[in-house]
């Protein structure tokens, strides 16, 4: 079967990886001219992991990874808000919980690919896709080169994906009400005392640091703002100094420590769940298909877990793909479409600007049961998969629904 896929971010190499251990030869094509060397850092959680695994990446990646042992959550005035266990969560979903730069990552999974004779050609941006006299979809490359496989894989991101244009007719992003500043701290000694993830709470605001090592933190600062407020300006880390000069240790530290060079400015954007995520032999994964708010902590998480399902669907479908194509959505929008709404849901209450709210929010989180949030995120994030922690095709109770844990991944 000649399958091509279009971007060669996570999601798509980790499908190419996917289908190449099932048999298949595909192709990635990028619309970059070199690997994505953008963004900060992923947190994957076990159900990455178990992912990974089967991929055979996930000791090279915990290589060049952390492993936190817990999540520490405070108020503005560094105040304790309680936390997550992660040794805990680990150890109930049977893998570990893997910290790492998103630019590692991706060389990880591109090294591993080309170990395997994956052709990954960048310098490809698709102008179109058409289709043809047969109702088949032709990719137009703006190098003037056209394919036609009999499945192509859609896996061009969330914010300019022509693949989701051809499949959905529709691609427009929906600005979420909050902006991120990310960036990466490199410090000569260590920027946190320990490998674990420590995020600041304030109103309208949050402060987030995940350690890869002591001295490596990737981090993000979200502030709650119109969409066009400061944008196109050059002074990103002035403007989060100033925005969290008044914060506890160590986020001004962490703030220092990074270059201007290493903090983007980003307008967060997701999109609305699709009814449907194929078109003619073309399918949706990844961003393209669901892209959740980084709130909802499991982006990269679930473009692994479209990896592993994919493969598995195509692998069963003999020489009918849109019968896959079918069994691969039933199987995984319930799924994706929940913790998109989880994640809009807990930035709702993390961005808030009423004070009362915000302090009504950290009272309740303050008295959650640390060992029943464990267990709910361990069964929403391992449902679907043949690991611990979770029960297959099993839906989540009221209580997975309004869980406060809603981490970055």
């Amino acid at each position: 079967m000649d399958i091509a896929i279009v971007g060669a971010g996570i999601a798509g190499l980790s499908a190419a990886l996917a289908l190449r251990k099932q048999g298949f030869s595909p192709r990635v094509f990028e619309r970059r001219r070199m690997p994505a060397a953008g963004g900060a850092g992923v947190t994957l959680w076990p159900n990455a992991s178990f992912v990974l695994e089967q991929l055979g990446v996930l000791q090279d990646i915990q290589a060049v990874g952390g492993r936190p042992l817990a999540m520490r959550r405070y108020d503005a005035a560094g105040n304790a808000l309680g936390g997550l266990d992660i040794e805990l969560l680990d150890r109930t979903m049977g893998y570990p919980t893997v910290t790492v730069l998103r630019r590692d990552l991706q060389d990880v999974l591109l090294a591993h690919a080309r170990r395997m004779g994956i052709a990954v050609e960048f310098g490809h941006q698709v102008m179109a896709i058409d289709l043809d006299a047969q109702g088949k979809a032709v990719a137009r490359f703006e190098t003037g080169t056209r394919i036609c496989p009999e499945v192509l894989i859609g896996a061009d991101g969330r914010m300019a994906s022509v693949t989701r244009q051809f499949v959905a007719g529709d691609n427009t992003p929906r600005y979420q009400g909050f902006v991120n500043w990310i960036g990466v701290a490199q410090g000569s000694g260590a920027l946190v005392d320990d490998v674990s993830i420590q995020d600041y709470w304030g109103t309208g605001q949050r402060f987030g640091a995940v350690a890869v090592r002591p001295d490596l933190v990737y981090w993000a600062a979200a502030q709650a703002c119109p969409l066009n407020e400061g944008a196109g300006r050059a002074d990103d880390r002035a403007q989060v100094e100033h925005r969290f000069a008044q914060w506890p240790e160590p986020v001004s530290r962490i703030i220092r420590a990074t270059s201007e060079q290493a903090i983007r400015r980003i307008a967060v954007h997701d999109l609305e769940p699709l009814h449907t995520w194929s078109r003619a032999n073309v399918l949706l994964i990844g961003d393209a298909a669901h892209a959740p708010l980084p709130t909802s902590g499991q982006g990269a998480c679930q473009a692994l877990e479209d990896a592993w399902h994919l493969a598995r669907c195509l692998a069963g479908a003999g020489n009918e793909p849109t019968e896959a194509f079918e069994v691969f959505t039933r199987t995984r929008a319930p799924k994706t479409a929940r913790l998109s709404e989880q994640g809009r849901g807990f930035a709702r209450a993390l961005f808030a600007t009423d004070a009362e709210t915000c302090r009504l929010r950290d009272a309740r989180v303050s008295a959650c049961d640390p060992a029943r949030d464990v267990q709910v995120l361990a069964a929403g994030w391992a449902q679907g998969l043949p690991m611990a922690g979770g029960m297959l095709n099993t839906p989540l109770t009221e209580d997975g629904r309004d869980s406060v844990y809603r981490l970055r991944g």
